[in-house]
């Protein structure tokens, strides 16, 4: 029996009656479903797994019902892991949850049909080291961001490339995108969009203080490290939004390419400025 791992965004009851339809298609197709504590609780199963235990079932495909921050936490779960992942949009703009609820069918009998398109989207591997120790790491596949935190001051990095000194900035914060990450808060912070098939990085300082500090496209095999050299109260380093944690006075973030890459189900081949077309209003006039 094929197996499939749905997750699911909460505070959506609408999703009630989407799985209900889901479990019984997968069911008539042969699949097992195995379902995170969100989506178990919206059909009243009893039974869930804890979306980090979801990849040691072995399904065939992860089903993502929700919105672009529901995907990055199934790609965080699935990181290790060459399983597809299946994006199905019920957010807002789903730049990566980029398939409509109305073709989740469609794109369910592409897969099954072996029609469907599998891209693979680079990640990028974060340490933060402090002490010389490391003191966390993470897998991501949009960005990191160091910001500041309630209080209304700048805070102070410098930043290296290959060991090579880069600058020192002054700036509300900084961010370090992946291909995929370009279109989030980097490109709300004026930073480049990168195509996902090119292998690079991006760092984008937010509000620096010297109009001279410009955001920086360096290779998809470099290693970008940040020092913080002065931070005001509460500046955390956040990984896709999503987990976070509190910065001190000589910690060092490094950034680097993960050995580890995401598989994204495409039912047809949109392309990046289709989605911008589509999502922004690229190219409007």
């Amino acid at each position: 029996m094929y197996k499939a791992a749905i997750i699911s965004k909460p505070q959506k009851p609408e999703l009630a009656s989407i799985l209900s339809e889901l479990m019984d298609w997968l069911t008539s197709h042969g699949y097992e479903a195995f379902l995170d504590p969100h989506s178990a609780a919206y059909v009243g199963a009893k039974v869930s797994v804890q979306r980090s235990e979801l990849p040691k079932h072995h399904p065939n495909l992860v089903i993502v019902l929700g919105g672009d921050g529901t995907l990055l936490a199934a790609a965080r779960a699935f990181a290790h892991f060459p399983t597809p992942i299946l994006g199905v949009n019920l957010g807002s703009l789903g730049f990566l949850t980029e398939v409509p609820l109305a073709e989740l069918y469609l794109a369910l009998e592409a897969w099954c049909d072996n029609c469907a398109s599998i891209e693979t989207r680079d990640m990028m591997h974060i340490e933060l080291r402090r002490s010389a120790k490391i003191v966390k790491h993470w897998d991501a596949l949009n960005d990191i961001v160091v910001s500041k935190g309630a209080i209304a001051r700048m805070a102070d990095f410098s930043v290296e490339i290959d060991q090579q000194f880069v600058g020192s900035m002054r700036a509300d914060g900084i961010i370090v995108s992946t291909p995929t990450g370009s279109t989030a808060y980097n490109l709300a912070a004026n930073g480049p969009i990168v195509m996902p098939s090119v292998s690079a990085m991006t760092v984008t300082p937010i509000c620096p203080h010297l109009l001279t500090i410009r955001p920086i496209v360096v290779p998809g095999d470099a290693t970008i490290t940040i020092h913080i050299e002065g931070v005001p109260n509460l500046t955390y380093l956040t990984v896709d939004g999503q987990e976070a944690i509190e910065l001190e006075l000589g910690d060092e973030i490094v950034c680097c390419r993960s050995e580890h890459s995401v598989r994204l189900l495409r039912p047809r081949r949109n392309g990046l400025f289709s989605v911008l077309r589509s999502k922004l209003s690229w190219g409007e006039r």
